[in-house]
């Protein structure tokens, strides 16, 4: 995708180099560097006493996220005079967000902003999980200039929708219904009049989506138990004769495959394996940031031995509660927003790994979740959306805390 004309950029304005110290100021942290540099590990405390943080080998800012942060801060000195606005979060993380509201960038979401009074005047950042077709389309029509970060990820993911809608398969979508970017995702299967999608958010849907591929069964249940999730209507005896596989890139990398396996399998059990190829279509759309990082603390856990694991990151951000997922299956885990949730040695405040992203900031606070005394090995990553400024603060705060530990 290119710019078209003045009113639509997606390559930036080269104003990088003006604005690095900025951005370098406000998400860098030297000393996440040094401890990179050293292999990824930091000690610190008396000998009977030591904390060692053992970082993952891959953690924070993602390309897509960098990119997207560095276009904002660009569009704000590239049109001074203008009015600068977010269509909401440019990515999931509330530190990254109030920068860019410091900066000057408003956000359309806010209470108070008025969407329906933008103009030509206007500039608009599309953040980097896209936005939808329509949401695309009314911004177009008030002539507002667009600046598009949306990650190249996520347009993979959407080549492959529009594909599908295309080809008349129905788009079966493994993401969190209301996502901005699992929306923006759906809203490219309706670009064809054959194009249609049903979300499933984990392999208990996929299961019941499954199951009346091969049996059939009450539609009007099916209608029911996904409302909300399906496009505008739906029919699950037409639409689940073709499918293809798709996926909000953040989620977890194993599930995403095992579902699309799921339904491989459904459809091959209902058509046959000469017959396959017409029914069923899937592509290789999990984000490799997403992945590599997912990799990484597998990695970390299996290779280290760790008393907890720390997990810092938005708590709507779903590759973020992903990678706690992963890490609470093997050891004790936190995850928690910033620096501030680490209250004391004696407290710490945390989303529970068992609350899903959608459910908003809901947090627990657990006491002596430090030992009062011998040596603690503690893991640490950060999600894609997580700037190292931030991880940064978590381990000075942990430092801190090592005479007392």
């Amino acid at each position: 995708m290119t710019d078209i004309g003045s009113t639509y950029f997606r390559r930036g304005f080269g104003l990088t180099k003006e604005i690095e110290p900025i951005v370098h100021a406000e998400y860098h942290s030297l000393l996440v560097d040094r401890i990179r540099d050293a292999g990824n590990e930091m000690s610190f405390g008396e000998l009977d006493n030591r904390v060692t943080i053992r970082l993952a080998n891959s953690f924070g800012f993602c390309y897509g996220v960098d990119r997207a942060v560095d276009y904002a801060y660009q569009a704000r000195r590239r049109f001074p005079g203008r009015r600068v606005f977010l269509t909401g979060e440019i990515i999931h993380n509330p530190h990254v967000n109030d920068r860019l509201r410091e900066a000057g960038i408003r956000f359309l979401s806010d209470a108070d902003e008025r969407p329906d009074r933008l103009g030509a005047d206007d500039v608009v950042i599309l953040p980097a999980f896209g936005v939808t077709v329509s949401d695309m389309a009314q911004l177009s029509d008030r002539g507002c200039t667009l600046v598009d970060t949306t990650c190249g990820s996520v347009l993979n993911v959407w080549k492959n929708v529009v594909r599908y809608a295309q080809d008349g398969f129905t788009s079966i979508i493994h993401g969190k219904v209301k996502h901005e970017e699992t929306r923006a995702t759906a809203s490219q299967a309706l670009k064809y009049p054959n194009g249609r999608y049903l979300i499933v958010l984990d392999h208990d849907e996929a299961a019941i989506v499954c199951n009346y591929i091969r049996s059939g069964g009450d539609r009007e249940a099916f209608l029911a138990r996904f409302a909300g999730t399906v496009s505008p209507g739906f029919d699950p005896d037409r639409d689940l004769t073709r499918i293809g596989c798709a996926n909000q890139t953040t989620m977890l990398m194993t599930e995403s495959l095992a579902i699309g396996e799921m339904f491989r399998e459904a459809m091959l059990e209902r058509y046959g394996e000469a017959a396959l190829g017409s029914h069923f279509r899937a592509f290789d759309t999990i984000c490799s940031a997403t992945q590599e990082r997912q990799d990484a603390v597998i990695a970390l856990l299996a290779e280290q031995a760790l008393d907890l694991m720390l997990v810092v990151g938005g708590y709507n951000s779903s590759n973020t509660c992903n990678l706690a997922c992963i890490c609470a299956e093997k050891v004790r885990t936190y995850h928690i927003a910033d620096p501030a949730c680490l209250i004391s040695a004696d407290e710490v405040r945390y989303r529970p790994v068992s609350v899903p992203c959608s459910a908003g900031g809901i947090q627990e606070i657990a006491r002596g979740w430090l030992p009062a005394s011998g040596r603690l090995a503690v893991g640490l990553t950060a999600g894609a959306s997580t700037p190292n400024n931030i991880v940064g603060e978590v381990i000075r705060k942990l430092e801190s805390f090592s005479g007392t530990v």
